[in-house]
């Protein structure tokens, strides 16, 4: 079985999903670093004005998710795109594809 292309949206869509995800994830780790930086900066300064650092964690947390949803969007359709040229070209790519019963289908690529 061979693989000869792929639905560009639903491919931007995947990606934009998980790259999302991946923001979320990177975005709740810079704002702990930024929460802990603030923290850390009011006990040493007693200064008050390190709400800057608890607004670029909040937004860290909001923006990454955007941002890395976006970019995963846009590079998952342009990679399904290129994928679905070059495989015009190459053939694309061979799948070995099993049940629980064992190897369904074999197809050797030519």
């Amino acid at each position: 079985m061979v693989l000869k292309r792929v639905g560009v949206l639903s491919a931007g869509k995947v990606s934009g999903v998980l790259y999302g995800l991946l923001g979320l994830i990177i975005g709740v780790i810079a704002a702990l670093f930024s929460l802990l930086g603030v923290g850390i900066a009011i006990t040493q300064t007693g200064d008050s004005a390190a709400l800057f650092g608890v607004l670029f964690g909040v937004g860290a947390v909001i923006f990454m998710p955007l941002f890395y949803g976006t970019m995963g969007f846009i590079m998952g359709v342009i990679m399904a795109a290129l994928y679905n040229l070059v495989a015009g070209w190459v053939g694309g790519v061979e799948l070995h594809l099993e049940s629980d019963g064992g190897l369904k289908h074999h197809q050797e690529m030519d």
